[in-house]
């Protein structure tokens, strides 16, 4: 039986919470993003910012907290005609940017070669954004991939052989940490992803998945969170508390102060999700994926400005992409003009 989360917040959670809100005002303009990607709805409106899974459902990998379950509900374009197709069609619709994602084989590869000349074509023809979740790759596929004209690279870091092997089934953590290296020499803009509780709930390695990653020096980067699917051997796990979840941001902030820190789409949607969004926005998050009207009053209460955007959170702000959604939140009630 699950029991509840531990929300109890330390006087030593306050004062790393202060300190990194501070570190943040000292960094940061006062405003804040929020994001509506593809696959979600706010109210009525959807984000502009599809999933495409050129693999369709399938996946050899079956890490242990996904089993290709998230493929699911993407886009299939598991053939360059198609991909090539389904980007014009949504280009032409208004979209401002698409993930190009999907299943990977044994090795944590995702097919790239046969999709270069499709993505080329996809690049010149239209103005849409694309962000690849890249899987583990050599540094030729991560070149091509910028040649081909992906604006960024975006990948899943944990930081310890347990999770490597046990979690995402992969040799070695080396192989995650040279892929990094792989990108990064690149010149992909690179988005590094920690998906924090993967341990079946608890935190494990992520502490040491940040100090990886702040090596690095990414231009944003991004936490989400467990969530527990049905289907999956972690269907019944509590996933890690808000309060976690907010030192683990706060560490994040302070280890790279002028970083953009997003707090993820995949994260729990409940009176613990609603807490987790609070507690972010205190401990130095400066984007976060879909929002509650508590959290946006708590932003405009703390001298923050709410701004909005129909992509994934680690799209750069772009005025033009912000207006595709500002009037349809405004019809929906859900913004003042």
């Amino acid at each position: 039986m699950k029991k509840g989360s531990d929300n109890s917040i330390q006087k030593s959670d306050r004062d790393l919470f202060d300190q990194a809100w501070n570190v943040t005002r000292e960094n940061h303009e006062n405003n804040f993003i929020f994001y509506l990607p593809g696959m979600i709805r706010y109210g009525k409106v959807r984000g502009l910012y599809p999933a495409l899974s050129l693999t369709g459902g399938r996946c050899q990998l079956l890490c242990e907290h996904c089993k290709g379950l998230l493929l699911k509900p993407m886009i299939r374009a598991t053939d360059p005609e198609t991909l090539i197709t389904k980007c014009l069609k949504l280009a032409h619709s208004g979209h401002s940017g698409v993930l190009l994602s999907g299943g990977s084989d044994l090795q944590g590869r995702l097919p790239w070669g046969k999709f270069y000349q499709s993505i080329q074509k996809i690049k010149t023809e239209t103005d849409l954004f694309l962000s690849v979740h890249s899987g583990f790759l050599d540094f030729s596929t991560a070149v091509a991939l910028k040649e081909a004209g992906v604006d960024q690279a975006l990948i899943d870091v944990m930081g310890d052989e347990e999770t490597a092997k046990k979690i995402y089934h992969l040799d070695s953590l080396q192989k995650v940490i040279v892929s990094l290296e792989n990108l990064f020499k690149s010149g992909l803009d690179v988005v590094p992803h920690i998906v924090a509780g993967l341990m079946y709930g608890k935190i494990h390695g992520e502490y040491d998945a940040l100090r990886i990653i702040s090596r690095f020096k990414p231009s944003s980067f991004v936490i989400v969170v467990l969530m527990p699917l049905k289907g999956t051997p972690m269907s019944g796990v509590l996933p890690p508390s808000p309060v976690e979840i907010a030192r683990l941001i706060a560490t994040a902030r302070l280890m790279m102060p002028q970083t953009p820190i997003s707090l993820g789409c995949e994260r729990p949607r409940n009176k613990d999700g609603d807490l987790m969004e609070e507690l972010a926005i205190y401990a130095g998050a400066t984007r976060m994926a879909v929002w509650s009207k508590k959290t946006i009053d708590l932003a405009l209460n703390l001298g923050l400005k709410p701004l909005f955007q129909p992509t994934c959170c680690s799209v750069p702000y772009r005025e033009d992409y912000s207006n595709r959604l500002r009037m349809p939140l405004v019809n929906q009630g859900c913004l003042l003009p």
